[in-house]
């Protein structure tokens, strides 16, 4: 979704410190990788661990970066007790590194939509991966439900994770924003995102982006888990009907 090549993933090969731990809820940690030379203010790259008996992983970075992320795994747990590895779709920077997270961990499994597993993850991975439940997902601590979000904001197979147990949403590429920012912010990340997306036109502006956007929102999150950008902590519901009322003036269409 942005201009990067293997120069900018080397860069931060190099620099272990930019990738930096911080819990952002309840047994919910944010692994962040800095790029500085994305964008003129640098663009973060995060993933997201969730703890418990079953520990969860949304995303798993670029292959190049394994490095830097499965230490930063290890410091809060051993990689190997890993049991699953989501992403919100097929792209570099959420699944590049997928099969050497499946080698260092034995036991874990890739979970997704039965449709993101027909159309290419049989193919992709290494072990077989396993279709997401229809209800709840319990990990041991977290209650995570998938949520189909074909196209939004890109992609077929797209799809993200509520865990009820936290309010928080695992939004992925939703409100992407650039710069170094705080793991976790109270400040508005909507307008933000409408300004990166002038730039990135990453987002398909298809007739289910609204609906889709407030079918996230109805579910009333205090915790947007956020790909590229600061996490935020607040009135979720608020930031993503914001959002949709910035695509829908984009679209020249007005937000139900």
């Amino acid at each position: 979704m942005c201009n990067f090549n293997a120069t900018h993933l080397a860069k931060a090969h190099a620099k272990a410190m930019d990738t930096t731990v911080d819990e952002i809820g309840p047994d919910i940690y944010r692994i962040s990788t800095w790029m500085p030379d994305i964008t003129e203010h640098g663009f973060t790259f995060n993933q997201f661990l969730l703890t418990g008996d079953e520990p969860f992983l949304f995303h798993c970075g670029h292959r190049q970066l394994f490095p830097l992320v499965s230490a930063a795994i290890n410091k809060v747990m051993p990689i190997e007790k890993l049991r699953w590895i989501a992403f919100g779709h097929l792209e570099a920077d959420e699944c590049g590194a997928v099969n050497l997270m499946l080698a260092a961990a034995p036991q874990a499994e890739v979970i997704h939509s039965p449709l993101a597993i027909m159309v290419s993850l049989t193919d992709l991975c290494d072990r077989p991966p396993v279709p997401a439940p229809d209800g709840v997902l319990d990990t041991g601590g977290h209650r995570l439900q998938f949520i189909a979000t074909p196209h939004v904001p890109h992609n077929w197979e797209a799809g993200l994770w509520f865990d009820e147990a936290t309010s928080t949403l695992l939004a992925g590429d939703l409100l992407t924003h650039v710069g170094k920012c705080p793991a976790l912010t109270e400040s508005d990340c909507s307008a933000p995102a409408l300004e990166t997306e002038g730039f990135f036109h990453a987002t398909g502006l298809t007739t289910n982006l609204l609906p889709t956007i407030e079918q996230l929102a109805a579910l009333n999150p205090t915790t947007l888990a956020i790909m590229h950008g600061s996490s935020y902590t607040g009135d979720g519901a608020a930031q993503l009907r914001a959002l949709a009322d910035g695509y829908g003036a984009m679209m020249g269409a007005s937000v139900q």
